[in-house]
């Protein structure tokens, strides 16, 4: 990941439609995250070129993101022994992008599938920005794959965009 660190980010603005310079704002966050428990990370390339990247780790309670989605399901009222469940035994997928050019030809399920095989949490779990109607390739594949809703419409602290946190159970069928 450090040595094509920037072909990534840039997969990832071109992917998300981020303004240009979002690459530096990141780079720092993509790297710590290669030092938590867990980090996979897997990448689709034509030659030499990167296409797609996808990466994750375990989740754990110190995370920034797990403190979110704990808070995000005490506000809907989910019942604590299921909280605890699902957020003591779960691979975070945090990152799965694919260059707009190359989306629609299975690139993102084979990373996703790759990503996930011979994981050993419990659960995978997700976040991914809400769309009018789940229109999108990223929730049809999401669907697809089995991922059920775990949150809807939650605003993580400092981003207006409504997300939704999906999950399953492991090992992908």
């Amino acid at each position: 990941m450090r040595r094509r660190l920037p072909e990534a980010l840039s997969v990832y603005v071109e992917a998300m439609h981020y303004p240009r310079g979002t690459e530096e704002q990141r780079a720092s966050m993509w790297l710590e995250h290669t030092r938590r428990v867990g980090w996979k990370a897997v990448a689709a390339l034509d030659g030499a070129e990167l296409l797609g990247v996808a990466y994750g780790y375990s989740g754990a309670p110190d995370q920034w993101w797990q403190q979110q989605v704990v808070h995000g399901l005490r506000r809907i009222g989910t019942d604590p022994e299921r909280a605890e469940a699902l957020l003591g035994d779960y691979f975070e997928l945090t990152e799965l992008h694919i260059h707009p050019r190359a989306q629609g030809h299975g690139l993102g399920e084979a990373l996703a599938r790759r990503l996930l095989a011979g994981r050993t949490e419990a659960h995978v779990l997700l976040s991914t920005p809400e769309i009018n109607g789940e229109a999108n390739r990223a929730w049809r594949l999401y669907r697809r794959l089995g991922f059920g809703d775990v949150i809807r419409d939650y605003h993580f602290a400092g981003d207006p965009r409504a997300f939704a946190i999906l999950g399953r159970s492991l090992p992908l069928d």
